[in-house]
């Protein structure tokens, strides 16, 4: 069976383009102790990853009963931001695989406008995607709902079925799968490593993942400029139709 061409690829940031989400996790962990509630980094990675901070708080509030202070978001965002300014990087081999990819692509995050505009000029991918960087601030519902990656297939002008979405979390997972897109799954970050990976896989079933850039180029060197001779074949392995 043909694989349907591919025109667009979709990365998530966090965590995909970004080793960011275990600086995320401790920065937050911290927080949250400071003002007495205590969770670990399991917790962050089963319940928390890849929502917005919203959602995140909203989730707290309701099952620890406890109000957060009126100043935690920004104290938060400001130990965030000063972190990745000391240790945030790119995902292992991510670069070689944006220099070849040859259909376009961009960016769909749960992360804030200005935290995923800090992040990218931080790692020096600000240029790369320019103004295709799309956030959750811009739909009514964040992951798992379809909503965001709907927005960004608009505007790119792609159909869903012609996108591709690169995924670390299990609601970016759920909400690629509900807006009818192909989806794989990156673990390569440092936040998916140990024990809490086996258990959060089992949530996706049927969806190939693969832990370094390297496996995603031979598993899609039809996206590859370099291993392809003729211009549909690098728009994803299946005659136009």
């Amino acid at each position: 069976m043909k694989r349907a061409r591919t025109d667009l690829v979709i990365f998530d940031c966090d965590g995909v383009l970004i080793d960011s989400e275990i600086i995320s996790a401790r920065v937050l962990i911290a927080e949250l102790a400071r003002v007495g509630i205590v969770l670990d980094l399991d917790h962050v990675r089963r319940h928390f990853l890849g929502r917005s901070f919203p959602t995140v708080a909203e989730d707290i509030r309701r099952n620890f009963e406890c109000p957060l202070p009126g100043d935690f978001e920004a104290r938060y965002r400001t130990g965030l931001i000063a972190e990745f300014q000391r240790s945030l990087r790119l995902t292992e081999g991510l670069m070689p695989v944006l220099d070849r990819i040859c259909v376009p692509a961009c960016v769909a995050t749960s992360s804030s406008p200005p935290r995923v505009a800090q992040a990218l000029r931080i790692v020096g991918l600000a240029d790369r995607f320019g103004a295709d960087v799309f956030t959750a601030s811009e739909v009514p519902r964040g992951k798992p709902a379809p909503d965001l990656f709907l927005h960004a297939a608009s505007r790119m002008g792609v159909a869903p079925k012609r996108c591709l979405v690169i995924e670390d979390s299990v609601p970016g997972i759920a909400a690629a799968l509900a807006a009818g897109m192909p989806v794989l799954r990156y673990t390569g970050g440092a936040h998916l490593k140990g024990e809490g990976l086996l258990a959060s896989q089992s949530a996706v079933p049927g969806v190939v993942s693969f832990d370094s850039w390297a496996e995603f180029a031979q598993i899609r060197p039809d996206l590859m400029n370099g291993t392809i001779h003729d211009e549909w074949s690098c728009r994803g392995g299946a005659e136009p139709t």
